[in-house]
């Protein structure tokens, strides 16, 4: 069974939908992902569009409650938070014995710009995670990543 990651943030509507659609696509034969949030809002439109250029597909992906998840007893090996250092106040923590790692990326609802900044601010944090996720792929292959949870 291969082990879990939950990423999280706090709306559940792009940074840690992205990131577990990379990781699910790059690293899926290493680990499963999903992903939940503090508040869980509406999938961002601007990155659903920047996943779509990549050919991933997120735009009937739900929002999940970070909450509901606990309640449920889900496990993780892995807890990742993909919040702004600025905003880690806000960022949730899931309440359950995991590895625990942070990754800083900006919130690409924060662009305040018309259509095409907040879709160019979607692709910069797409690419982003895109890295952080192959930068964590590499560390996956050479350490014990294939215990469960």
């Amino acid at each position: 069974m291969k082990p879990k990651a939950l990423f999280i943030c706090v709306h559940n509507s792009a940074r840690s939908q992205m990131a577990e659609a990379w990781t699910n696509a790059l690293c899926g034969h290493l680990i499963g992902a999903e992903s939940a949030g503090l508040e869980p809002g509406k999938l961002n439109v601007f990155a659903i569009k920047a996943m779509a250029e990549v050919g991933i597909d997120i735009s009937q992906r739900p929002t999940k409650s970070v909450f509901d998840m606990y309640r449920q007893g889900r496990t993780f090996r892995y807890v990742i938070s993909v919040c702004e250092e600025g905003a880690a106040e806000k960022c949730p923590v899931f309440p359950a014995p995991a590895i625990r790692l942070h990754w800083n990326v900006p919130d690409p609802a924060a662009e305040k710009g018309n259509d095409d900044a907040k879709l160019s601010r979607a692709r910069a944090v797409r690419d982003l995670l895109k890295a952080e996720v192959l930068k964590w792929k590499a560390e996956l292959g050479g350490s014990n990543a294939g215990r469960t949870p």
